[in-house]
């Protein structure tokens, strides 16, 4: 395929879309990737300790969603990390800069389609539990999607891929044993609980906060569950990882802003990456 054949924008949600993307990173780099990552808000510098890395910023693949959101860089960066071969979106995209749910998730596809077969999905949050604190891990161990959407609506595969896939364990409950054992070893307190996505990007109420407690959820962010939905729906292993940047509690006066959010992640950054580079030799 010569560079005029590759169009500048493609479909999302179609085989040819991923195959059109996935051809252009070929063009680039022959890595195979064990692994993927999905590096959140601030998360983002481990996609800088990536050995013989190869980066590609998502607007020169074609079909990629670009990054808007501040801290994403919105680049797929592929080399080697903690003795694995990897695969990382160093930035993502969110439905509240005005990309479905589809696209949110394409890049997952992508990265499955590149060879990998599990998925690291990271992310900053707002803690709903009030015995977290700012700068906490937590292990995700299910989610609640309260976007009112999913990335499946449409037409499937079903030859290959289920139409109604189960999200019973959709965090893989092998990955979650060996993240805590990890932690553990490491000495990194890790808190677990169950994630909340909101389309954003306005903040919940304080009634919604309170909702959205009773429902279970011990932290609230705006991003992750597409990824994880489509990563399932793909047949991928998947484990979660947040860091609570800041408490969302319905009774307190003051809220953390989007620049606050990014520096909490940026100084548990270091305890956040030892642990991701602790557990990757362990998937």
């Amino acid at each position: 395929m010569s560079d005029s054949d590759i169009p500048a924008k493609v479909p999302v949600g179609d085989a040819r879309a991923v195959a059109l993307t996935t051809e252009a990173v070929r063009r680039v780099t022959d890595i195979v990737p064990e692994l993927a990552l999905v590096l959140g808000s601030g998360l983002g510098p481990l996609a800088e300790e990536i050995e013989e890395a190869t980066a590609i910023d998502y607007a020169d693949l074609p079909g990629m969603p670009v990054s808007t959101a501040p801290g994403h860089a919105g680049r797929l960066v592929l080399g080697h990390l903690a003795g694995r071969t990897v695969v990382a979106m160093q930035g993502r995209v969110h439905p509240y800069e005005g990309f479905s749910a589809q696209e949110c998730s394409f890049p997952v596809a992508v990265m499955h389609a590149l060879g990998a077969r599990g998925l690291v999905v990271t992310n900053a949050c707002g803690g709903l539990d009030p015995a977290f604190e700012a700068g906490d891990l937590m292990l995700q161990l299910d989610y609640v999607n309260a976007t009112g959407r999913n990335p499946l609506i449409g037409p499937n595969d079903d030859e290959r891929y289920p139409r109604f896939p189960v999200m019973f364990d959709c965090y893989d409950p092998g990955y979650v044993r060996t993240a805590r054992r990890v932690a553990l070893s490491e000495g990194i307190p890790l808190r677990e609980g169950v994630y909340l996505a909101i389309t954003g990007p306005s903040y919940a109420s304080r009634a919604e906060l309170r909702a959205y407690r009773t429902l279970g959820a011990d932290a609230i962010g705006m991003s992750t569950v597409f990824e994880v939905i489509r990563a399932r729906h793909l047949g991928m292993r998947v484990l979660g990882i947040s860091t609570v940047t800041d408490m969302a509690l319905p009774d307190r006066n003051e809220h953390a802003t989007g620049d606050e959010v990014l520096a909490v992640a940026a100084r548990t950054g270091a305890t956040f990456r030892r642990l991701v580079r602790a557990v990757l030799p362990e998937l």
